[in-house]
């Protein structure tokens, strides 16, 4: 049997941990990040983007897109990025077979100020809309994860909807930001959800679902977002007794010249 010294034995260790320490396997400290770091990762906010879709029950090209729209509103899939969702219902399809219950003359309004400042030859749907900089069919999701995430590179105002809350049939909130000139004010009260059976027209026998509904819009002007009180009215939204659930108030600053959305912000309100 060969013995060994304790003098060999110590040098024998001490080439083994420098053969380990080389060979890279001794990593755990670096290759795991600490919590304090995890949890400043995890407070970064994501910027704000404001997807609106121009939509009609009356349209058979439509479904698919509200479904687009549902998806981004619930799993958020751009990363970095909150999409605030609008789903605006145009009036222009109820004369064909189907009168869209939650069409509103203002949102086919909207509309027709986008295809101005588009140059477009007129209004269609569906059609989305993202930060009023870029517009597409609204069925296509790679435009769209392409314009939310190109929006998002851009730099936003931060605005605050403050003490909000639903009083007397009407939304009571302020807002404090910007109080640049150059920008107005825009406020919106949507259902967050809603469904319909479609009777007749295009999309006859099938039960469509919709999310962010819009209900009623509301220009402040640009000098709003000091703080003041401030009060948006909505009418009861079709099927709002079935569907139920809160309403979204959703405002945003909207460049005076060219309608580009400057910055935005959300809330949900409990009746």
């Amino acid at each position: 049997m060969v013995s060994h010294s304790p003098c060999a034995i110590l040098h024998l260790r001490l080439a083994l941990a420098v053969i380990v320490a080389a060979s890279g396997l001794c990593r755990p400290a670096i290759s795991q990040p600490s919590q304090s770091s995890a949890a400043a990762g995890s407070s970064i906010q994501s910027q704000p983007v404001l997807v609106e879709l121009f939509t009609s029950e009356g349209c058979s090209d439509c479904p698919p897109a509200d479904a687009l729209l549902e998806r981004l509103d619930a799993t958020q899939f751009v990363p970095g990025v909150h999409a605030i969702v609008l789903s605006e219902h145009v009036t222009y399809w109820n004369h064909l077979g189907w009168r869209d219950p939650f069409s509103l003359d203002a949102m086919t309004d909207r509309q027709q100020q986008y295809v101005t400042r588009f140059k477009l030859d007129s209004s269609y749907t569906p059609q989305m809309v993202v930060d009023g900089a870029v517009q597409f069919v609204g069925s296509d999701s790679a435009k769209l994860s392409e314009a939310v995430t190109r929006a998002a590179a851009k730099p936003k105002r931060q605005i605050v909807i403050q003490d909000a809350h639903w009083a007397d049939g009407a939304a009571h909130f302020s807002v404090r930001g910007d109080d640049s000139t150059d920008a107005t004010l825009i406020a919106i009260l949507a259902q967050n959800a809603t469904q319909s059976v479609v009777g007749r027209g295009e999309n006859a026998g099938r039960t469509l679902h919709h999310v962010a509904v819009v209900r009623a819009i509301k220009e402040y002007g640009s000098k709003a977002t000091d703080g003041k009180p401030l009060r948006l009215s909505s009418a009861p939204s079709p099927g709002a007794d079935k569907a139920g659930g809160p309403l979204r108030l959703v405002v945003f600053l909207a460049d005076r010249k060219t309608g580009h959305i400057v910055g935005v912000a959300e809330q949900t309100l409990s009746k």
